[in-house]
């Protein structure tokens, strides 16, 4: 029997059920709901082996349907990050898509991924599958896609998150967790003072509207340089080109507690953003950091960046690994 175990959350307004696994493994423990495929919460010991959570998120249902906009723990897609016009080309026709953050499409649009109901099944004995079809022309993209976003804590108590989709007309996929940590506990004020190292020589740098200009900026000597480990700060929404070649993507501490992230990808990007704009519910500015592993923003209108389209036939696969540990 899977030690992964179900109950009702809540419920939506036409009665839809949503429901909460926790899953629990090598001292961390992890809630995930049907409803966005959201990590409501993932609590892990400090130093001294008290526990406290870590991932910002909300006791109940209403937290996340009253503030939808920063995407606390959500499962993005079809496409993370933002899709510049709201329009991309592929096999010479033009898709048009929400403009959600005017005049750009973010993070899959007005109803993305992170506000549909998942089917949910047990992975294993510490692991939870989430499924579901996207029908074609759901929020503007082509194709039906079928997705399954399976979330399990190896024995270490790292949580592991891999998704797959398949399609049966060409598409763009771009599938990330969205999750805010602050690893002095979430809720216990600004996450600024963590320590943040990212394995990334160069940034996709953006205009003014955050869409990146195609290039790729070495970080040497720039406030984006986080090759070795330094505080944070705050004022960063930006798209990390990983170096790659084995290790961990990121390193996120918190010299207070002690509590160390780290985060390893099959992706070729990770967005750092310091949550400068969080000013829902109980969270004020900076409270929790994201970093969003991903292909890169605007892909679909940027052919020199790594792919992003899907074809019939193939498959897009994608893992992160979120590790906890203490110092």
């Amino acid at each position: 029997m899977s030690s992964a175990q179900p109950e009702i959350f809540g419920r939506l307004g036409d009665g839809t059920s949503v429901h909460r696994w926790t899953l629990e493994r090598g001292g961390t423990r992890v809630r995930v709901l049907t409803y966005g495929g959201i990590v409501q919460s993932v609590e892990v010991p400090d130093r001294a082996g008290a526990v406290a959570g870590v991932a910002l998120g909300f006791p109940d249902l209403a937290g996340y349907l009253a503030f939808p906009g920063p995407y606390f723990g959500a499962l993005i897609g079809r496409y993370a990050n933002r899709i510049a016009g709201g329009e991309f080309g592929l096999d010479g026709r033009t898709y048009r898509l929400p403009r959600n953050n005017p005049p750009h499409s973010l993070h899959g649009g007005d109803r993305g991924f992170d506000k549909r109901v998942w089917e949910a099944a047990p992975a294993g004995d510490h692991g939870v599958r989430l499924s579901r079809v996207s029908p074609d022309g759901e929020e503007g993209f082509p194709g039906r896609l079928t997705v399954s976003v399976t979330y399990g804590l190896t024995e270490s108590g790292a949580l592991r998150i891999a998704y797959e989709a398949t399609t049966d007309a060409p598409t763009v996929v771009s599938l990330t967790n969205h999750s805010y940590w602050n690893l002095a506990g979430a809720g216990s004020g600004s996450a600024a003072g963590h320590e943040l190292r990212i394995a990334a020589s160069r940034v996709t740098p953006v205009d003014a509207g955050l869409i990146p200009t195609g290039d790729l900026a070495p970080v040497d000597g720039t406030r984006f340089d986080f090759r070795q480990a330094r505080k944070v700060g705050l004022g960063y929404d930006h798209n990390y080109v990983l170096d790659g070649g084995g290790g961990a993507a990121a390193e996120l501490s918190d010299p207070g507690s002690g509590r160390v992230l780290t985060v390893s990808t099959s992706e070729p990007g990770l967005q750092l953003y310091t949550g400068d704009h969080i000013d829902d519910g109980p969270f004020g500015a900076g409270a929790g950091i994201a970093l969003e592993t991903q292909r890169f923003p605007d892909t679909p209108n940027r052919p020199e960046f790594p792919g992003a389209v899907l074809r019939p036939g193939g498959a897009f696969v994608s893992e992160t690994v979120y590790g906890f540990s203490a110092r």
